[in-house]
C-alpha cells in the first residue's frame, strides 16, 4: 500500500498541494499556542507544514515515502523525518502538538490502537492531537487500488478512551476532493482524570 504514494508522488502532490487547510485545520490551531512544535504524521505533499509555519507555529514533516518526503521539504521548506509509523520510535520526540490529517486511514483496525498509542509518546502531556478518519463500516476500495479502513465515531471513541485521549473537538466534513466521502474530525488530549 505504501509504495502507491512512492511510485505515485508527484500525482498525488498535484491532487492534494492545492486544497484550502484552514476550514479543517482551524479547530485544531486555535487551541495551540504561537511558535507551537507540530509534528504532522503523514505530511505528504507539505501542504499542511507551509499552513501551519505561516500561521506562526514550528512545523515538522513525518512521511514514509522518501520521494514525497523530498517534495514536502522543497514545498514547505520544512524539516521532514522519513520513517514508518509502524516502527518509528517517536518517544525519542517531544512535540506540543501531532496532525495526522487521513495518515492512519490504510491501518486496520487489529493494529489501529497499538499505532495510535505508539505516535501519542511524541505528545507532551498538555498537548494535543488533531485525527481525521473515513466516516463508514468496514473497508473502502478505491479505483486506483488503495483499500480505506472506514470508522463509526463511537468506535474511535473508544479506541480514544483506551488510549487515555479525550475529545476537545469533533467534526464532520464532506471530501473536498470527493463528495461521496465523510471525514471525522477529533482534536484530542490526554486525559488527566483517567
Amino acid at each position: 500500500m505504501n509504495n502507491f504514494y512512492e511510485i505515485n508522488n508527484q500525482q498525488y502532490f498535484d491532487s492534494t498541494v492545492k486544497i484550502d487547510s484552514s476550514s479543517f485545520l482551524a479547530p485544531f490551531t486555535d487551541m495551540l499556542k504561537l511558535n507551537s512544535k507540530v509534528l504532522d504524521i503523514g505530511c505528504g505533499s507539505g501542504r499542511d507544514l507551509l499552513w501551519f509555519k505561516k500561521q506562526g507555529f514550528d512545523p515538522t514533516g513525518f512521511e514514509y515515502s522518501p520521494s514525497l518526503a523530498s517534495l514536502a521539504r522543497k514545498y514547505s521548506s520544512c524539516p521532514v523525518i522519513e520513517g514508518d509509523f509502524f516502527s518509528y520510535n517517536f518517544s525519542i520526540h517531544t512535540f506540543d502538538a501531532l496532525c495526522c490529517i487521513g495518515s492512519l486511514v490504510h491501518v486496520g483496525a487489529a493494529r489501529f490502537e497499538s499505532v495510535l498509542k505508539s505516535i501519542c509518546n511524541a505528545l507532551c502531556l498538555e498537548g494535543i492531537l488533531f485525527i481525521t478518519l473515513k466516516e463508514g463500516s468496514g473497508l473502502s476500495h478505491a479505483d486506483d487500488g488503495r483499500v480505506f479502513v472506514l470508522w463509526s465515531k463511537r468506535d474511535l471513541e473508544n479506541i480514544f478512551s483506551r488510549v487515555g485521549l479525550k475529545a476537545l473537538n469533533f467534526t464532520r466534513q464532506v471530501s473536498k476532493l470527493r463528495k461521496n466521502e465523510t471525514w471525522l474530525g477529533f482534536v484530542l488530549r490526554f486525559d488527566s482524570g483517567s
